[in-house]
């Protein structure tokens, strides 16, 4: 059977994947991941939405993602960059190559489109 060619974001319809970072990632706090991931397409290709507890960790990026924050705040810091704060209803993109911290300051929740 093949996939529909319509899919509405329902994180109702799978089971979150639970995770967190890594010792080696991990600066601050105790966060925990959720991710309910809804689209897969053979591995280059996920959509769904992830959603974090308090905590600041390490992040590097190999892949293109866009980000809609549906809740809460972060701070996003580049290497060598400057820190940048987002909340429910912001956008933005990440591109490969990115490295930074990613803060969680009120527990977030976002819809991602990730491109591998």
């Amino acid at each position: 059977m093949t996939a529909p060619k319509f899919s509405i974001f329902d994180i109702a319809t799978v089971e979150p994947e639970h995770d967190a970072p890594g010792a080696d990632r991990l600066i601050s706090g105790d966060p925990k991941f959720r991710c309910w991931n809804l689209e897969d397409q053979g591995g280059n290709l996920f959509a769904g939405v992830w959603e974090a507890t308090p905590g600041k960790w390490r992040i590097a990026y190999d892949e293109w993602e866009y980000v809609h924050v549906l809740a809460g705040v972060s701070v996003i810091t580049e290497e060598g960059g400057e820190a940048r704060t987002v909340k429910a209803g912001d956008s933005f993109i990440i591109r490969p190559g990115f490295k930074g911290t990613w803060e969680v300051l009120e527990t977030t929740r976002k819809e991602y489109v990730i491109k591998a």
